[in-house]
């Protein structure tokens, strides 16, 4: 067996069922790779609904159903029952292109990668949210590069919504960390980076990624990834830098220009329009959508707000983004 594609799951079964059918739909081999989903949905609903689908798609599926079954908890579940050679971790709401794993075979044939991860990507049938929230987090000019682009402003970590590595490594490494409630995958590869494995991205192996489809979702998650980064920070030296602070600044330097802007100072505030004009200028032109392009700017906002808020949560003591006991 060369891959095991392994998903945690929890309700949403329209999601899973897209996922189900993009899996089912890989131009590869299916006596190479087995999907794993590891479900923490009440009731075990959910189950019913996988079997149909994996039925319908001739795709074989095995399911571990556990009630509220933590992300971390049920990748690393399905890690221990895995076949593959190479696991590779999605999110529930990823759809799979027909040709990822070949395009991992090439990265890994070229690069020997132990460890490897993909980007994140909008298709065209994506509504106008989602392509603009797909921009607000995966553009250089709003995030650095930092979950896959191919300009980097620091080492690359893959993401549990498009991480591989190989099986042994992730038991040696104890898989991922059941304390952390958000961040676990960011955890893991910072491990696995610092224990010289031969860590790098596959741009070519690529997902589509949903995310939330509301701003209120939307915020709710980048609000944890805000808490998650300080956490990081306290367990691993050196995982603290300006740019993780960047959305912090913006929003204090808006707010006090919004301030100024009380007092006739008009200049610091058009420095800050001026930084969301470009998601808009960037996205409108990726997506050709007039329309992507105001939904970028709203977008690209709500990120930096609810990052900076969870930071600060977390930094000053607020909700805790680690498990307790």
């Amino acid at each position: 067996m060369r891959f095991s594609l392994i998903s945690p799951t929890f309700d949403r079964p329209e999601e899973v069922q897209e996922f189900i059918l993009s899996v089912s739909k890989i131009n590869y081999s299916q006596d190479s790779f087995e999907v794993i989903l590891a479900d923490g949905t009440p009731g075990d609903t959910l189950r019913p609904i996988i079997e149909q689908e994996s039925k319908k798609c001739n795709l074989p599926i095995r399911v571990i159903h556990e009630e509220y079954l933590p992300v971390s908890d049920a990748r690393n579940a399905a890690a221990e029952i895995a076949h593959g050679e190479y696991l590779i971790f999605f999110d529930s709401d990823c759809i799979i292109p027909r040709d990822y794993l070949n395009e991992i075979d090439n990265g890994l044939r070229a690069s020997s990668w132990e460890v490897f991860g993909g980007p994140d990507a909008a298709p065209p049938e994506f509504s106008a949210l989602q392509k603009a929230i797909s921009f607000s987090m995966t553009s250089f000019w709003t995030t650095g590069g930092i979950r896959g682009g191919r300009i980097s402003t620091s080492k690359y970590y893959p993401r549990g919504f498009n991480m591989g590595v190989k099986k042994d490594i992730f038991i040696k490494m104890k898989g991922f960390d059941t304390d952390f409630k958000t961040g676990e995958d960011v955890e893991l590869s910072i491990r696995l980076v610092n224990a010289k494995y031969k860590v790098g991205l596959i741009s070519k192996a690529f997902v589509f990624h949903k995310r939330r489809s509301t701003l209120l979702g939307f915020y709710k998650q980048v609000r944890r990834f805000g808490g998650a980064r300080w956490h990081l920070s306290r367990k691993h030296e050196g995982q603290l830098k300006l740019t993780h602070m960047f959305p912090v600044f913006l929003i204090f330097f808006l707010l006090l220009s919004f301030l100024l802007v009380l007092n006739n100072l008009i200049y610091p505030l058009s420095v800050g329009v001026f930084y969301f004009l470009i998601p808009f200028i960037l996205s409108g032109i990726k997506n050709k959508s007039l329309v992507v392009g105001i939904f970028s700017i709203i977008t690209t906002f709500v990120m930096m707000l609810g990052y900076a808020f969870g930071f600060l949560e977390a930094l000053f003591g607020g909700r805790a983004h680690k498990r307790r006991g």
